[in-house]
């Protein structure tokens, strides 16, 4: 029986797991590009099923209960430009996360987190291109064994400059699906920028995409994720 656990040093929330790093861990089961359904908030330090239903779709559980799938798909996204990297820096200097945060230890835009720890990827805004964006450079703790960083952690970071995308009054919304391509796999201590933008609305639903590039504009991945408001927010 084949089994996914999320340590606690992948959080996004508190007592669950970042959304994008479930995703990327749930799409390395299938060895393609997958689009992840988040039906719970995935639990830290708890081996859940991975099962692979008779369609060929994933099911991840625990339990009675299931926490997402996972099914084939083909992302047809066209990010915009890539910002050079030092105007990603610049933007970086007006992360929203820096003035309220509402995960501050989350692996991906924790402010919290120490380099080396946190992936530390900060996205503030850049009016004039109607995108948000970071630089972002790649620690050893996430290599893959071959100087280029694991799968999981690009989709990690194709995650949260999405909801500042789609959420600059720091509205509460949770990642409801999740698909990621990967172009190339970055390398350790290789510059990236990564952007976020929003695409369409309707009601509590919004849509965002991501995308990551080398300092040369190269683009090495890119994600479409939809987030939504719960009820109750």
């Amino acid at each position: 029986m084949a089994t996914l656990t999320i340590a606690r040093r992948f959080r996004g929330p508190a007592q669950s797991a970042n959304g994008g790093y479930f995703a990327g861990c749930v799409a390395a089961h299938l060895a393609q590009t997958v689009t992840v359904r988040l039906l719970r908030p995935p639990p830290l330090d708890t081996p859940l099923e991975v099962q692979t239903l008779p369609d060929g779709t994933l099911a991840i559980v625990l339990g009675e209960q299931q926490i997402g799938s996972a099914r084939p798909a083909t992302l047809t996204l066209t990010p915009p430009p890539a910002p050079a990297y030092f105007e990603a820096v610049e933007a970086s200097r007006h992360y929203a996360g820096f003035r309220h945060h509402r995960f501050p230890t989350c692996f991906v835009c924790g402010t919290e987190r120490p380099r080396g720890d946190g992936l530390r990827i900060f996205a503030g805004a850049l009016p004039e291109r109607g995108l948000v964006a970071a630089p972002w450079v790649p620690d050893a703790s996430l290599e893959a064994g071959d100087g280029k960083v694991r799968p999981e952690f690009m989709s990690a970071a194709l995650d949260c400059p999405g909801f500042y995308a789609v959420s600059p009054d720091d509205r509460m919304m949770l990642l409801g699906e999740f698909t990621a391509h990967l172009n190339r796999r970055v390398h350790i201590g290789e510059r990236c920028t990564v952007i976020g933008w929003r695409l369409e609305s309707e009601g509590r639903k919004h849509g965002a995409g991501t995308a990551v590039f080398s300092e040369d504009g190269e683009l090495c991945g890119s994600a479409q994720a939809l987030w939504i408001e719960p009820r109750d927010e």
